[in-house]
């Protein structure tokens, strides 16, 4: 259901109980609109994170978190877990760990939020979150050092991707696949690994993730292995 059937549902909610009398209607209004917050601090919280990457990428040594933006990932945890919205509860811990991943670097504190999440996403078939958090448990598998885990969580990955079509996602995940090749002395595969993912983001269109795969192969073709994301 969109923001503004939750908002129209919310109105008609409140004239039942202006017409009809029975407060419960003001309860069910409420908890159309705590969807409709959920929602919206899911969405700022996203923007703020992609400041945050955008940051990363032109000034590393200035970068800084926003405490906003946990705050409104936590929330929006909050609001869905209140409603038994278990794919918005999946959604909402997967944020909150990629936070605590990519902006503060905890790949520990991530793990328990990204587990949960790819749990639940998987009940409710929810594959574009199940890959998302599988993505971030394989680079958290990684930066530990365990490379043949870490290939297994980015394939799972790649697959559910190709499976919904999120064919720039499968490109961004096949960066790390050229980073864990590399890391397993496998430098064939990681360039065949390059070539596959820099068509698959040159036809998507994701030139952003194309810059990451061409970082990655010629480091590769140059006999140095590419260090972890």
């Amino acid at each position: 259901m969109s923001a503004d059937e939750r908002f129209e549902r919310a109105g008609v909610l409140y004239e039942r109980f202006v017409f009809g009398g029975d407060a419960g209607f003001l309860a069910d209004a409420d908890g159309e609109l705590d969807l409709v917050e959920a929602e919206l601090a899911m969405a700022r919280g996203r923007i703020i994170h992609g400041r945050f990457l955008d940051q990363r990428s032109k000034a590393p040594d200035q970068i800084a978190e926003d405490p906003r933006e946990l705050a409104l990932f936590e929330r929006a945890l909050e609001l869905y877990q209140a409603a038994g919205d278990m794919r918005g509860e999946a959604e909402s811990l997967f944020w909150v760990g990629c936070f605590q991943q990519v902006v503060r670097r905890d790949h520990v504190a991530a793990v328990p939020f990204l587990e949960r999440s790819c749990h639940l996403a998987a009940k409710v078939g929810d594959k574009r979150t199940m890959s998302d958090a599988l993505r971030h448990l394989g680079i958290g598998e990684h930066a530990a050092g365990r490379l043949d885990a870490a290939r297994q969580r980015l394939e799972e990955s790649v697959r559910l991707r190709r499976e919904i079509g999120l064919m720039p996602g499968v490109a961004a995940n096949m960066v790390g696949l050229i980073y864990i090749a590399a890391g397993q002395g496998r430098r064939n595969d990681a360039l065949a690994l390059a070539a596959e993912a820099g068509a698959i983001a040159e036809a998507s269109g994701a030139h952003a993730i194309l810059r990451q795969v061409e970082q990655a192969r010629a480091q590769v073709s140059e006999g140095n292995p590419p260090l972890p994301p």
